[in-house]
């Protein structure tokens, strides 16, 4: 029996010239490396996210949700991963709107399940984009996690796709031990009693 997580790696970025891709191939790396996890990458530029979302409605939860088809890739991964990295840049002190179309699309793939957060910018290497996400998906009762990678001015701290700094397979192997810890107590605590509403 494979005990595996299924980690999904989401690209939040689809700016033209966007660095995520880059991010999200070496994150892809590290949790390969690190033996806990099936990974999954997906790229949000691949799919058709809507920022127009239906009305409002108590008939429309989870798996109800009327999404469009272009979707449906999207939501099955989310609907099958015990855990996620979403990889983000900072716009304007925040993470990018192809990132929380996608987030809001969705309510029941993020419960209970935890999420790290692996970012880069200039100065504050999207920190503040970090602490956003870290608001939006605990009200949809996603665990995240405190490790966390941010990498600043990462325009010139990475060369040929890796980070120079020695030290950072160090620091994803942090994250991915409490990845990997939360994602089975977790996927222990789902299949145990479904999540109280």
């Amino acid at each position: 029996m494979d005990n595996k997580h299924k980690l999904v790696i989401i690209i939040g970025s689809v700016r033209e010239g966007r660095f995520g891709p880059t991010v999200a191939s070496w994150v892809a790396g590290q949790a390969d490396t690190h033996g806990a996890f099936d990974v999954t990458v997906v790229d949000l530029a691949d799919i058709d996210i809507p920022l127009p979302l239906p009305a409002a409605s108590p008939m429309f939860a989870g798996d109800d949700y009327p999404r469009p088809a272009g979707m449906a890739a999207l939501t099955s991964a989310l609907e099958e991963a015990d855990a996620f990295v979403i990889v983000t840049p900072e716009y304007n002190h925040s993470y990018p709107a192809s990132l929380k179309a996608a987030i809001d699309w969705h309510f029941t793939q993020w419960t209970a399940k935890p999420v790290a957060f692996v970012s880069y910018g200039g100065a504050a290497g999207g920190r503040h984009a970090a602490l956003h996400l870290e608001n939006v998906l605990t009200e949809l009762h996603a665990v995240t996690i405190r490790e966390c990678l941010a990498f600043p001015n990462y325009f010139i701290t990475w060369q040929d796709g890796s980070p120079l700094d020695p030290e950072t397979p160090g620091y994803a192997k942090a994250l991915f031990d409490q990845l990997d810890w939360w994602a089975t107590a977790l996927r222990s605590a789902r299949h145990a009693a479904p999540f109280p509403s």
